[in-house]
């Protein structure tokens, strides 16, 4: 089919009738070449490169292992992973003797502070006094500055209850005498 030349609108502002009606022919034209290339395309794949050849490319698959490494990069979660592997591994680091009394708590990322429990006040101390040893084996495993301190926290106390069903309205238990 010829191509009729487009003619400027009459008026010089927006197409009106003949022209408006050309200018539709002639997007639908286009659209339809569109549509004419994408179905050509599927019926041959190997121009449109839908097929995998023998070399590597972009869409082989990933082993496990560097799959999850590409993934924590990504989003930025290597040092909480590392963190959470200490917490994991945290016998090994500190030894039995000390990991059946104490254990890490939490991680704060951003003060870079881990906070560690005991189960009672002696080892609390015995780790305030290991800290500075411990900051910097967590550094050599985690790398230079994940640790910066560490928090260590004593037992925490039975919870005191408020009595059962049966308890006297405003009285506090226990205490109501201690000042």
């Amino acid at each position: 089919m010829a191509e009729e030349p487009e003619r400027p609108a009459e008026g010089g502002g927006q197409p009106k009738g003949i022209d408006l009606a050309r200018a539709a022919l002639q997007a639908a034209r286009e659209e339809a070449r569109k549509r004419g290339t994408q179905a050509v395309q599927k019926r041959n794949p190997r121009r449109a490169g839908l097929r995998s050849g023998a070399r590597p490319d972009g869409r082989d698959p990933f082993p496990l292992k560097a799959a999850l490494e590409r993934l924590t990069a990504e989003r930025g979660w290597e040092v909480p992973v590392k963190v959470g592997g200490v917490m994991g591994r945290w016998p090994e680091i500190v030894g039995e003797q000390i990991a059946q009394h104490c254990a890490p708590e939490t991680y704060d990322e951003d003060e870079k502070v881990l906070t560690v429990r005991c189960d009672s006040t002696a080892w609390a101390t015995q780790l305030r006094l290991m800290a500075p040893q411990l900051v910097a084996t967590l550094n050599r495993q985690l790398g230079h500055g994940t640790v910066r301190l560490i928090t260590v926290r004593g037992p925490v106390g039975p919870r005191r209850g408020y009595g059962g069903r049966l308890r006297a309205p405003g009285s506090r238990g226990p205490r109501d005498t201690w000042g």
